[in-house]
């Protein structure tokens, strides 16, 4: 097993460096040991100063050259352009900042290599323990799915008596919907009934008053005749 972990360490070094050596593929440059390089609005040293100077180590974008000049145009990490000799230019990063970096992934590949060794200590000291547990798993699981089951049967049962439920909720509504209608119609009713009394007695009471006058019209009448 430290065979393999060294291997994989091993690997992952010469990853890093291939990775640095493909960097001078892309149009990237470096600001060469120079410390920092003015940028000028044009290609030459009478132009006016646009940066006071990029410092050396610094990524920055290449944008154009002019052989015949002498002069490249790039572009900094903060976006400013201007143009500066091309020989402050180089592909690759400055030698300082090549061993910081290398310095920073061997340190992390370090951590790694520390981190999944501890981790492989931890797997060979528990792997009976897993062992174990997954016995005590399939176990536990043998018992859930029974659970399981007999749930399934009472959440039958519960949704069946759920259904029942609402059906006996939805015809108690409607009943008590029938039933205020009918209270309604009663109501009316009696009210109806209590006018049709009231119309009457003052009907009768109209007839009488009118019986008590003509009926002494008529004795009057039949007096006269004879």
């Amino acid at each position: 097993m430290n065979t393999a972990l060294r291997f994989t360490f091993n690997t992952l070094i010469l990853i890093a460096l291939s990775s640095l050596s493909m960097m001078g593929h892309a149009d990237t440059r470096y600001i060469d040991d120079t410390l920092y390089a003015p940028l000028r609005s044009g290609e030459g040293l009478e132009f006016r100063v646009v940066h006071k100077g990029v410092k050396s180590g610094t990524p920055v974008e290449l944008l154009s050259t002019n052989p015949d000049s002498g002069y490249s145009k790039i572009r900094t990490p903060d976006g400013i352009e201007g143009w500066l000799p091309t020989r402050f230019l180089i592909n690759e990063p400055v030698a300082a900042d090549k061993l910081a970096r290398l310095i920073k992934e061997h340190e992390a590949l370090k951590a790694k290599f520390a981190e999944v060794s501890s981790t492989n200590k931890e797997i060979n000291q528990t792997s009976g323990q897993v062992q174990a547990n997954n016995e005590r798993l399939q176990t536990e699981n043998q018992k859930l799915q029974d659970e399981l089951s007999s749930i399934k049967r009472i959440s039958e049962n519960a949704i069946n008596l759920d259904r029942r439920n609402r059906e006996l909720r939805e015809t108690n509504e409607q009943l008590k919907n029938e039933v205020e209608v009918l209270t309604a119609d009663n109501i009316r009713l009696k009210e109806n009934n209590e006018r049709d009394k009231m119309l009457l007695g003052a009907g009768l009471v109209l007839l009488g008053v009118i019986i008590a006058l003509v009926v002494p019209m008529f004795k009057r009448d039949k007096r006269n005749s004879w």
